[in-house]
């Protein structure tokens, strides 16, 4: 040990003289830290739902916790990174740039002193959480670390790892010992043993920190003592030669470690001791040629689950390229798990990490693995059989790459990503509490080591892209804190306590937030909290106590912001933002007595303020959240809504306010004056326990208009409607307007209320006052509403003596006050009757009511001096009929007494008690209020069960009595009615029918389809005598209606029904059945007769105006006989279509063969143009020289010269050439279709593959390294790149048509295999792609296969040229030109060419050429002028 001398120099002169305090209380790490959180976990069993205790960070206890203006007032230094004050000291230019690792992202910016100083931006989750974590620079280590590098050339940091001391590794192969005071303690190693063993790239400290194990870029570990400084081993044949140590880890038995190679190999290292020589055993855990592991973490227990049950097996997890594994290296080797990462990226870095968590009411490890974006957790169990179980939980997804997870305790996790962002998450919720950024840190990066540069870079490639991001060795957890290795400084971060999260956010001025953050303390709802304890009712009282002094200082601050100049909605704005929070959590926390004393008198220094205060306790009250306020905040409360001429606002407030401390005559006296009615009956009932006053107040107001017979102002009518319902719950028992009478007032306030309304006189009552004044009153005010109110407190009533006769003193005065008096409507009387009948009818009715009086009421409902309110009295004895008062009167003299009075819903009520359903038809035909109804009251007896044959046979037999008025009423009802109920009556219906023209609609209802009749035609089976007798009737009135109504119509006889339209000479509807029957030829001769006869009136006419009437008439109907003419020349030969054109053409021609040339006809020219019309209709079924032919043998056209005719062989010549020219476009178009999708095919089979990436995406494998199997590559034209094995063994392979296809593996794997045997046409790309390439040194085609080719008539397309032609197809936006092209060589070759046969319904209906799309608009040809 040459150097021991030499490292104590070292350690001399490296000693850090200067340590901050602040900082070693942050980096509070003394031994005591090695009892974690572990004892808490039995804790965190019992108080699943409680936060955890502040020994889970060994927090010590502050005596005198610092006031809020000293945390106010304090510098907040945290956020200064450090800054060297020699910048000297670090002279970059000596130091051998090899033998450092890449430095992190920020690196680029270390000389940008701004950079590092700049303010962070408060995240989204700054205002919810707070600050959760404290991260502070370790100035007395960083400044060290620097230091060593220029004084004994040390090196850059590469790597840390941290118990009760720090170790930190360096580039030129010493270890840095730091106690937690940051004082340099131990040297180890020289530059000497550096230049040979390389940078230290893994370190380790074991449990009882005896020991430290150094693993060096170029293979070698060394141990050491930390007691003493000793070397005690050097390892050098522990792993294969030329390989750097990537991990070395201890395991919780200290003769046992773990490494991990640069190979991708893990070997187990064990320590002995035989006679003082020290020895290492190394075995072979998992070799790197079956798939390189690149990270291990054993699991380690603390002291307090030494006795685990899963101890034993001494766990550790590995993570490789492709999957992790979970060994026990105790009692003997065993594989207890392996589990694939599924897809991600290749360059992503695996991650492993565990601790023990309480689940399931018990403790157990969980395993914390990612590669990529997402998190899986294993809990590992151990069953009472011994097996180890582990299970999946639920696994969190990212937005970002991770390359390091760190758990600070079992709720809360700490993740670092790719672009150096720190992320607090909770696991349970997998909430995001905070980001930090840690450029400034500038992490130090293991990925020399990963790339072995040190021995050659003798590596794969895999591991080197995943070495690009691998910082495992520069970050370091212990007791709660974790340390980050930066390539100048060390830094620790930390959950801060729920204190110092609070007082982060008062520091920053963000007061609102710090007390929804210690409100979320105080009920066990914040995240990652510590330093509270379990006991939640201590926790409670701990948080409220620094609320309270949050609320203070808040609201001093309300007061001192306030502006004190400007506009008072400026001031009202600061103080409505600044004060419900102050009321809120003063209520939240039960703090009344702050809320009214200290709060209150604050705030009233400023009078906004205090109005403020006061409208936020309005809710409150509201809701009944706020009783028991003080006297003066309640006088306070009404003046100032008084003030403000809010009355309906202090109303509502009173109504929930205990009263009883104000001045009530006050309150009453002010809620008089503002109609505060429902308030001033409040407080008379709460606070004086008066009951009868408000009522006397009331009844003042609206006595004196009612008895004087004026209409009330709406004033009055609210006040009247508030004393009915303050009446009705005065005898329910309910207070008003809410809550309930105390029980042992209930019977007293009832017979107050009673006793007050049945008085005969009111107090100071005038001579001419009429009896019972308050029952008349409320009886003018509502007689409904009133009875209504008396009939639910009769609801009420026991059955006791004195309620009996309340009841029938009530009643005996109602009768007394209504029966005697002239002044009610027949409503009012009705009302009261309807009342009594009511009570009448119940089952236990003690009442007694003069049957007379019902008499009475008869009479002067049914026998009225005028004739007025006719329904109005109608109704009033229904009502009272239905109540139960039918049982008052004779049944006899009612009917007698309701004909009479012409109450036809009486009569209806009275028949349908007696089954009498015949006779209420004529209530409904009587009354000409509801005579329309008759028709739905047939149908419901007839159609609806319940009634007997005979009553059913009744009413029809009176419908049958009434049929012509019925159908007179509405024929389309009756018609519905007969052919519903009795279509085989329909001719006896009809005899009854003498009136031919209700006989007329009545059939027009029944066979005309469009009169809207819902009945189906077919089941009806009317005979065709029926049919003909409706055209007939038709054909009288309303002639111009007939053709239509045979175009709709069915089932009558063709012979018939022509010799009824000739009867009464309607031509065009015999021409038209005519045709129906097939004789067009007759059809014609009937319209070309009528043209006829319309052209000679015209010729024989004299002089007259161009605008003729007759001159229309010739032009209809020749447009009719020509359409007769085209609708039947297709199915006729070219003989018997000039048998229909060519008199037709003579006929139009004719009158101008009258008229010489010398005098020509008034209308000749219009003559001329409709011969025209002729000529262009007949050019399309007859032969244009046949035509020509026949106007030159006319003598009118024959003489004189070719003039007459030359417009219309021009107009002939232009169609030609018009069609011609339609006819080359389309051609040309058609061809420039067909050359640009051959190009695109072309374009399309002959394009080259393009793959994402150069290794197989099933082995992950470069696809040139697998060369000792003569092995495809197959590419598909999604991008993705396999071997030819690996797809086989996939089993990514169809049949398609007999031929084998591959599929892409990634892109189909999500689809399942049912959803492969798609037509390929709509197989998205890349799933099933027959476009792959093989590239093979063997793939030369079989003979077999061009023999069958040969064999094959046509020519079958390879699945590359499908593919392309697949997607050409889905080039076009709409049908595809070769779909036109194959429809238009088709309809060539089935049909013979015909004009017009777009017209004929023929298989061409679902042709391309019928879609909207492809209607071509053509312009009109050219119009020639002579």
């Amino acid at each position: 040990m040459e150097n021991e001398p030499d490292h104590e120099n070292v350690e001399q002169s490296l000693c850090a003289k200067t340590t901050e305090e602040e900082l070693n209380k942050s980096f509070n790490l003394e031994a005591s830290l090695s009892k974690f959180s572990y004892i808490d976990l039995d804790k965190e069993l019992e108080f699943k739902n409680d936060l955890i205790d502040d020994k889970e960070f060994d927090i010590p206890q502050v005596d005198t916790p610092p006031t809020l203006e000293s945390i106010l007032n304090e510098t907040d230094d945290e956020d200064e990174s450090f800054v060297l004050e020699d910048p000297t000291l670090l002279n970059i230019d000596t130091i051998d740039s090899h033998s450092y690792d890449t430095s992190s992202v920020a690196s680029s910016d270390s000389g940008d002193r701004t950079n590092l100083k700049r303010k962070k931006r408060l995240p989204d989750s700054f205002s919810l959480h707070g600050s959760v974590m404290r991260h502070s620079l370790l100035k007395g280590i960083s400044a060290q670390i620097v230091s060593a590098a220029d004084k004994v050339d040390a090196g850059l940091p590469t790597a840390i790892a941290v118990s009760s001391l720090i170790a930190v590794g360096t580039s030129h192969g010493l270890a840095l010992i730091f106690d937690q005071n940051q004082a340099l303690r131990l040297c180890l190693g020289s530059t000497s043993v550096g230049g040979q063993y390389g940078a230290i790239s893994a370190l380790s400290i074991n449990n009882d920190c005896s020991r430290l194990l150094c693993g060096f870029a170029k293979g070698q570990i060394t141990m050491w003592d930390l007691a003493s400084g000793k070397l005690l081993r050097s390892i050098t044949d522990a792993h294969p030669p030329g390989t750097a140590i990537l991990h070395i880890k201890f395991t919780d038995d200290p003769t046992l470690a773990i490494c991990n190679d640069s190979g991708g190999s893990v070997f187990e290292l064990t320590f002995k001791r035989v006679m003082g020589v020290r020895t290492c055993e190394s075995r072979c855990l998992f070799s790197g040629s079956k798939g390189e592991v690149c990270c291990i973490e054993p699991l380690h227990s603390k002291p307090d689950l030494k006795d685990h049950p899963i101890t034993q097996f001494s766990l550790l997890a590995m993570a490789s390229l492709t999957k992790i594994l979970v060994i026990g290296l105790k009692p003997s080797l065993k594989v207890w798990m392996t589990f694939p990462y599924g897809r991600m990226d290749p360059s992503s870095v695996p991650l492993l990490a565990w601790h023990f968590v309480a689940a399931h009411n018990s403790v157990n490890p969980m395993l914390a693995f990612c590669r990529g974006d997402v998190v899986h957790f294993l809990l590992v169990k151990r069953d009472e059989s011994g097996a180890i179980h582990v299970t999946k939980q639920k696994h969190l997804h990212l937005y970002y790459d991770l390359i390091n997870f760190t758990w600070i305790n079992s709720r809360t996790v700490v993740l670092l990503d790719s672009a150096e962002k720190l992320h607090v998450i909770d696991r349970q919720t997998q909430e995001e509490l905070e980001t930090v950024e840690i450029s400034e840190v500038q992490l130090v990066y293991n990925s020399s080591h990963f790339k072995s540069l040190a021995t050659g870079g003798n590596v794969s490639q895999a591991l080197a892209l995943v070495g690009e991001k691998a910082c495992y060795q520069s970050i370091s957890s212990y007791g709660g804190q974790i340390f980050y290795l930066g390539t100048k400084s060390v830094y620790v971060m930390m959950l801060r306590s729920w204190r110092e999260r609070v007082d982060h956010l008062l520091k920053q001025d963000c007061l609102t937030e710090a007390l929804a953050l210690a409100w979320s303390f105080h009920e066990g709802k914040a995240k990652a909290v510590v330093g509270l304890s379990g006991d939640a009712s201590k926790r409670k009282a701990v948080v409220a106590d620094r609320m309270v002094e949050i609320l203070f200082h808040y609201t001093d601050r309300a007061l001192k912001k306030c502006p004190d100049q400007g506009k008072i909605q400026v001031m009202e704005q600061h103080f409505q933002d600044m004060v419900p929070v102050i009321v809120d959590y003063c209520l939240l926390l039960q703090r009344k007595d702050l809320l009214f004393s200290q709060m209150y008198d604050k705030l009233s220094e400023n009078s906004v303020a205090k109005g403020v205060f006061l409208e936020c306790l309005e809710p409150y009250i509201l809701s009944d959240k706020l009783v028991g306020i003080t006297p003066q905040v309640m006088k306070d409360l009404i003046v100032h809504f008084q003030d403000k001429k809010l009355m309906e606002n202090v109303e509502a407030l009173i109504v929930h306010m205990d009263i009883t401390s104000l001045d009530i005559q006050q309150v009453v006296l002010m809620c008089w004056e503002n109609h505060l009615y429902d308030a001033m009956i409040y407080v008379y009932n709460r606070g004086m326990n008066e009951f009868i006053s408000p009522m006397e107040k009331l009844f003042k107001v609206i006595a004196p208009p009612l008895n004087a017979g004026k209409t009330l102002t709406d004033e009055q009518v609210v006040m009247g409607n508030k004393l009915l319902v303050y009446i009705s719950c005065c005898l329910a028992g309910r207070a008003y307007p809410l809550g309930d009478i105390p029980e042992d007032l209930v019977p007293l306030v009832k017979n107050q209320v009673f006793e007050f309304l049945i008085r005969l006189h009111s107090a100071e009552a005038s001579p001419q006052e009429e009896i019972y004044p308050y029952v008349r009153t409320l009886l003018h005010f509502d007689t409904r509403e009133f009875l209504n109110v008396l009939a639910l407190t009769f609801e009420d009533f026991k059955n006791d003596k004195q309620a009996v006769e309340y009841q029938q003193r009530i009643v005996d005065i109602l009768l007394k006050v209504m029966v005697e008096n002239s002044d009610f409507t027949p409503s009012q009387v009705g009302c009261l009757f309807t009342f009594l009948a009511r009570q009448l009818a119940k089952p236990d009715n003690t009442l007694f009511v003069n049957r007379t009086l019902f008499d009475q009421v008869l009479e002067f409902l049914c026998s009225p001096d005028d004739d007025s309110r006719h329904s109005e009295r109608q109704q009033v004895l229904l009502e009272l009929l239905q109540a139960g008062g039918i049982v008052q009167f004779e049944e006899s003299r009612l009917i007698r007494m309701a004909e009479k009075a012409e109450f036809y819903q009486i009569c209806e009520f009275m028949y349908e008690r007696e089954h009498q359903y015949d006779k209420i038809i004529d209530c409904y035909l009587r009354d000409p209020l509801r005579e329309e109804e008759v028709f739905n009251y047939i149908h419901n007896i007839l159609s609806i069960p319940g009634h007997s044959a005979e009553e059913k046979q009744s009413v029809w037999q009176k419908a049958m009595d009434h049929i012509e008025e019925l159908v007179s009423l509405k024929p389309c009802k009756a018609a519905e009615l007969v052919a519903t109920h009795f279509s085989e009556q329909i001719e006896t219906v009809i005899n009854k029918l003498q009136n031919q023209v209700l006989l007329f609609r009545f059939l027009r209802s029944l066979l005309d389809p469009r009169e809207g009749i819902h009945v189906n035609q077919e089941l009806l089976q009317i005979s065709p005598c029926i049919t003909e007798q409706f055209i007939e009737l038709l054909c009288q009135f309303s002639p111009t209606q007939v053709i239509e109504t045979l175009q709709v119509l069915e089932g009558y006889r063709l012979e018939e029904t022509i010799q009824i339209t000739q009867k009464y000479q309607l031509h065009e509807v015999t021409a038209y059945l005519l045709e129906k029957k097939g004789d067009v030829h007759g059809a014609f001769l009937i319209m070309l007769k009528r043209l006829q006869s319309k052209l000679q009136e015209i010729t024989h006419q004299g002089e007259t105006t161009r605008e003729d009437p007759s001159l229309k008439d010739v032009e209809e109907t020749m447009v009719e006989t020509i359409a007769l003419c085209q609708r039947n020349s297709h199915n006729l030969n070219q003989q018997q279509r000039e048998a229909l054109w060519f008199p037709l053409l003579e006929a139009m021609m004719a009158p101008q063969k009258l008229s010489s040339s010398a005098t020509p006809h008034l209308h000749s020219e219009a003559l001329k143009s409709l011969t025209m019309q002729v000529l262009n209709s007949m050019a399309a079924f007859i032969a244009l020289p046949s035509i020509l032919q026949r106007i030159l043998q006319d003598p009118v056209y024959g003489k004189g010269k070719l003039g007459e005719i030359q417009g219309l062989i021009l107009g002939m010549l232009d169609t030609f050439n018009y069609e011609q020219t339609l006819l080359e476009t389309t051609t040309s178009l058609l061809n420039q279709d067909l050359h640009w999708s051959l190009c695109n095919l072309r374009a399309s089979v002959t394009r080259g593959l393009n793959p994402k990436q150069d290794y197989c995406s099933i082995c992950l494998q470069q696809y040139k390294r697998r060369q000792e199997m003569a092995d495809e590559i197959i590419v598909f034209s999604c991008g993705h790149l396999y071997h030819a094995f690996c797809l086989q063994n996939k089993e990514c392979t169809i049949e398609i048509e007999g031929q084998a296809r591959w599929t892409c593996y990634k892109c189909s794997s999500s689809y399942k295999a049912g959803k492969l045997n798609e037509s390929s046409s709509e197989v998205k790309k890349g799933r099933i792609t027959p476009s792959q390439l093989k590239m093979s040194p063997s793939c030369h085609p079989s003979k077999g296969d061009s023999a069958v080719k040969k064999a094959t008539s046509e020519p079958v397309l390879d699945p590359q040229q499908i593919q392309a032609f697949d997607r050409l197809c889905r080039l076009y936006r709409g049908s595809s030109r070769l779909a036109l092209l194959t429809e238009l060589s088709q309809s060539r070759g089935s049909e013979s060419y015909r004009p017009f046969s777009g017209s004929q319904s023929g298989p061409a209906s679902h042709s391309i050429f019928q879609n909207e799309n492809f209607q071509l608009q053509l312009i009109p040809p050219p119009v020639t002028e002579d």
